[in-house]
């Protein structure tokens, strides 16, 4: 694998962002789309293999509501205020329900008042997760009383990916593409 040009080398990457060029032919797809977190993990392309598989089964093949799983993934961008995680799912929230109102509230907290119980639940699972090693007994067992055995597996796995994947982008000062910042001036992080 060659590197690309120091021109490219954006101004808080700890290295280049790799285009589709820079890599091996069976490795190009790593790139499509060309977000700037995958044009850093192709640098190791079965590892983001590995990385886009669990992450698309956690988008598509989950039975955890999606507003809810996004409402999740949002609180940890939110909580950790990665701008990168944050704008991305900001937009992914969009396609899979989440309102406007709904993006203010995730980013509010489980305390604003305009959530249902499973939502306050959902962003405190989200706080306790990512402010330390895992969902507390209280908040698991109250949400233990609106998801199944199933679901619960898959919110622990999803706020546990999503927290790995803030801790990649911090790690690797990845930077938002342009067109995403615009994410960021409409919902502000508090």
């Amino acid at each position: 694998m060659q590197c690309v040009a120091d021109d490219t080398l954006c101004p808080m990457a700890r290295f280049p962002y790799l285009d589709v060029d820079d890599l091996a032919p069976e490795d190009q797809r790593l790139l499509d789309p060309p977000l700037n977190i995958f044009r850093v993990l192709a640098y190791c392309p079965e590892g983001a293999r590995a990385f886009g598989r669990l992450g698309i089964w956690i988008r598509f093949k989950t039975k955890l509501d999606p507003r809810l799983r996004q409402m999740a993934i949002l609180r940890v961008g939110a909580v950790t205020r990665t701008d990168y995680e944050y704008s991305h799912h900001i937009e992914l929230g969009r396609q899979f329900g989440l309102s406007d109102d709904d993006i203010r509230a995730v980013a509010a907290g489980p305390e604003d008042e305009s959530l249902t119980e499973v939502e306050r639940l959902v962003l405190t699972a989200a706080d306790e997760m990512t402010n330390g090693v895992g969902i507390g007994a209280e908040t698991f067992k109250a949400l233990q009383g609106h998801l199944d055995d199933g679901m619960m597996v898959e919110l622990t796995m999803t706020l546990s990916y999503y927290n790995g994947v803030v801790r990649i982008l911090n790690s690797l000062d990845i930077d938002v593409e342009p067109e995403y910042e615009r994410y960021l001036e409409e919902f502000p992080l508090p």
